[in-house]
């Protein structure tokens, strides 16, 4: 990495736009090139997934995580699955597995809160009090951006409201602020009380974006486009990286430029793209972002989030929600209530970390110093590539294949790079029963009713097993609930 003035190291410029270079014409042309390697020539043959499966080079990294196996699932029947087979935990995009070496260290502070108390917060290898500190490299790395640009704090909802609050400054002339219009209900409710907050009305300073009727997903063209015609009017644009619902991956890159164009603020919240996706954030030009980390960043449910404040805002001292952590650690226990405020994205942080969600943060960022995220993500296209073949080729409208009335569609792009881990599958019927009936058998997705289920093979611990496995037991589902239609 180059320095930059003597600063913190320069995360190293992507290549070109996007780093994705799937397509699903590769994926198929990987699938028969397996196929015929294996002499397997049906590429919906379990035993092909088998021979995938064990190909895999990155297929150890399994292992360093506790897998649930189907009969610790609640409402598993025992009946129809075998308690001691790996359960198809499919639901990463909602909470990511727990990897193994996390209880290690998180031991290690319970053992040293055991033995030492107070005096853990400023000795040891890990002092509690500098223990956000020392996430801060690996977690820049993981969306882009120097250390001066990210702080671990508090939780994602908490810091919109933190950034929003600092750099949401409307005016008489610019006071929009642009989402679309199915975001995360805990932004959309954040971005409303920030609005009211700053004296505008919802209905007047929210502009919330729809996809063209009969769409699913965002066209990049519409949403640049409104931000040219419109920009003079919005003071932030603030999308989410990822779409919750879609899983559509949006241009961060091409939205940003267009943003900047216009004179707005553009943010970004990462929830579902952190740890899932290569990001660039200090060379996209990124103002403010802000992510949680127990989705694909396995920390644990409702653990420690982070944000990212670009460099150029280094030095502003704008406005915002401070706390003692606000203040420079050189200069806090001096205790004379004077603030001296810190600079970056450390200036956005308000109280001391919490060290159990620390050490949870500590012990994902031990996994992904062993593998990088751009071999991650080129496992996650392959991953996802298959799943979309099997579900076009069995479930699939017009497929001759198709082996049940029930169809699938998917609402995810079709492109690679408007996509990561997870495949939003709609269905032709309500998932009433279906899901229930996948429940049973040891299968762990997300409902979106009346008739969405997201799938998320994640590129750490799924593969091509539990893609396969996932796909045979749809089918055993679909039969069952026609034979009782």
């Amino acid at each position: 990495m180059a320095n930059n003035e003597g600063g913190e190291p320069t995360p190293p410029q992507p290549e070109g736009e996007q780093e994705c270079m799937c397509t699903q014409d590769k994926v198929l042309q990987f699938l028969n090139k397996m196929a015929d390697e294996s002499g397997i020539k049906d590429l919906t043959d379990p035993a092909l997934a088998e021979f995938l499966t064990d190909s895999d080079a990155l297929k150890g990294i399994r292992d360093l995580f506790h897998y649930p196996k189907a009969g610790t699932l609640p409402d598993v029947d025992t009946t129809l699955v075998d308690p001691e087979a790996d359960s198809i935990y499919l639901c990463g995009n909602s909470l990511g597995l727990m990897p193994k070496v996390t209880a290690e260290v998180m031991k290690e502070h319970l053992d040293k809160w055991a033995k030492m108390g107070v005096f853990g917060h400023m000795t040891g290898e890990v002092p509690w009090a500098h223990s956000d500190e020392h996430c801060l490299e690996g977690v820049g790395r993981l969306v882009g951006a120097k250390k001066e640009e990210v702080s671990v704090c508090n939780s994602l909802t908490v810091n919109i409201h933190v950034l929003l609050t600092a750099f949401y400054k409307p005016t008489e002339t610019r006071h929009k602020i642009l989402l679309e219009s199915k975001a995360f209900p805990s932004d959309h409710y954040a971005i409303e009380s920030q609005i009211r907050l700053k004296g505008r009305t919802v209905e007047e300073s929210m502009c919330c974006l729809e996809p063209r009727e009969g769409e699913e997903t965002l066209r990049t063209e519409d949403i640049i486009d409104y931000i040219e015609k419109n920009g003079d009017e919005i003071a932030i644009v603030f999308f989410s990286g990822i779409q919750y619902y879609t899983g559509q991956l949006f241009d961060i890159k091409a939205i940003t430029e267009a943003g900047h164009r216009k004179g707005c603020l553009v943010g970004w919240d990462l929830a579902h793209a952190f740890a899932n996706v290569p990001l660039h954030l200090h060379w996209w030009d990124v103002d403010f972002a802000a992510w949680c980390s127990y989705k694909y960043g396995c920390t644990g449910a409702g653990s420690i989030a982070g944000l990212f404040v670009h460099e150029r805002f280094l030095h502003d001292k704008r406005e915002r929600m401070l706390g003692w952590w606000s203040h420079k650690m050189s200069s806090r226990f001096v205790m004379d209530n004077v603030l001296d405020l810190d600079e970056g994205a450390s200036g956005y942080r308000i109280s001391n970390p919490p060290i159990h969600c620390v050490a949870a943060m500590l012990g994902s960022l031990k996994i992904f110093d062993q593998v990088s995220l751009e071999n991650l993500r080129s496992r996650s296209c392959y991953l996802t590539g298959y799943l979309e073949y099997l579900v076009k080729t069995l479930f699939g409208e017009d497929s001759d294949k198709r082996t049940t009335k029930l169809s699938i569609s998917i609402i995810t792009p079709e492109d690679f790079h408007q996509r990561g881990c997870q495949l939003s599958l709609k269905f032709s019927s309500p998932i009433d029963v279906i899901y229930p009936e996948l429940v049973k058998r040891g299968v762990a997705v997300d409902k979106r009713y009346p008739n969405v289920i997201r799938v998320a093979p994640v590129h750490l611990y799924n593969n091509y097993v539990d893609v396969r496995r996932f796909i045979s037991v749809l089918q055993e589902v679909a039969h069952i609930v026609e034979d009782h239609a």
